[in-house]
């Protein structure tokens, strides 16, 4: 197989995890071929402009993109380029996996949920926003609809059945916001009964952030709102050892996007010590997109072993390796283990 994916190196530590994720990428031999383009404080410098013609022309033409971190300058214009890309390409659902891997700082083992978060509407829509001329009271409307609530919460049964889990967790706030959210648990309950070989259960947002905590065992998928599901999976990421550990993949119908969740992380950019793992899960979830799940599982299963074994990991994991470093224990891996089942 043989596919072109628009890659956004991004700012700050952007570029190195990016070139170190492509390298490892490369060694496995997938048939990637790389367009380069270019968004945020980069593409700004270079064309002017945060978020080139060029760049949306290449994710509208191969549809598939790889995204390091993007900074957003503060002023005028985007609000956030991530909600700026979402919008522009519809990509209705974030997908937020956290595992946990060995050698970090995860507060469990075994820990193995989906984060499925509606990603176009609801809080972040930022519509009608208002603030009075006396600077006392703000406004902001918060939009969902039933399409909007149907097509997120059939992709996430439909994702529980394709990947063989039995749980989907519907969390919601309907006992406080009756239209809003009662609107998206209306919805969840109708599509629900069309997958009745999956449980469905219901449990609103801070039952669910206190049950996270107490016993992440029972939650399998998670489907909820865009607001919801932003809190709720960086609370998942906390539970499997922080950001630095959190794929995102952003999914549309004509095109998908697939991250590092963190931030750009100005601090130690150029410093050769940024940990590329984030980004090489979300590589992880666009191999899978691209119907090569056993790349995926080898890849996952080489991240796995390098970390178990701290070798030449970054000093976020405990180790004293630099983010090349970590690539080239990763690599080896992979060609040691490369038939290894994940």
């Amino acid at each position: 197989m043989s596919k072109t994916i628009a890659v956004i190196r991004g700012d700050g530590i952007g570029p190195e995890i990016t070139n170190a994720s492509l390298r490892v990428l490369d060694a496995m031999e997938c048939g990637l071929h790389y367009d380069f383009v270019d968004a945020g404080l980069s593409a700004q410098e270079k064309h002017g402009e945060l978020l080139p013609a060029a760049t949306i022309d290449a994710i509208t033409k191969h549809r598939v993109a790889l995204k390091g971190p993007l900074t957003t300058p503060i002023g005028g214009g985007f609000s956030s380029l991530n909600v700026e890309l979402r919008k522009r390409f519809d990509l209705y659902a974030n997908v937020r996996p956290a595992i946990t891997f060995p050698g970090t700082k995860a507060r469990y083992d075994g820990i193995d949920i989906i984060t499925v978060r509606e990603n176009t509407e609801g809080a972040y829509g930022a519509e009608g926003q208002t603030l009075s001329a006396d600077g006392e009271v703000a406004l902001s409307q918060i939009r969902v609809t039933h399409r909007g609530s149907e097509r997120i919460v059939r992709y996430a049964f439909e994702l529980a059945r394709r990947s063989g889990r039995r749980k989907v967790t519907v969390v919601h706030k309907a006992n406080i916001m009756k239209t809003t959210s009662g609107l998206f648990l209306k919805v969840a309950r109708e599509v629900a009964q069309e997958y009745p070989e999956i449980v469905c259960n219901e449990m609103i947002v801070d039952n669910t952030c206190m049950q996270l905590v107490m016993n992440p065992m029972q939650f399998d998928v998670i489907v909820t709102t865009n607001l919801f599901g932003d809190i709720i999976s960086d609370l998942c990421a906390g539970l499997v050892g922080g950001l630095g550990l959190a794929p995102g993949a952003n999914i549309g119908s004509e095109a998908a996007i697939f991250e590092a969740v963190h931030g750009s992380a100005p601090d130690i950019a150029g410093k050769g010590i940024a940990n590329p793992c984030a980004l090489l899960l979300g590589a992880c979830q666009m191999l899978g997109h691209l119907g090569m799940e056993d790349q995926a599982a080898r890849l996952r299963n080489a991240i796995r072993d390098v970390l178990s074994r701290k070798d030449r990991v970054t000093p976020d994991l405990g180790g004293n390796g630099s983010t090349d470093l970590f690539a080239d224990a990763l690599i080896e891996s992979l060609r040691g283990h490369g038939s290894k089942a994940a």
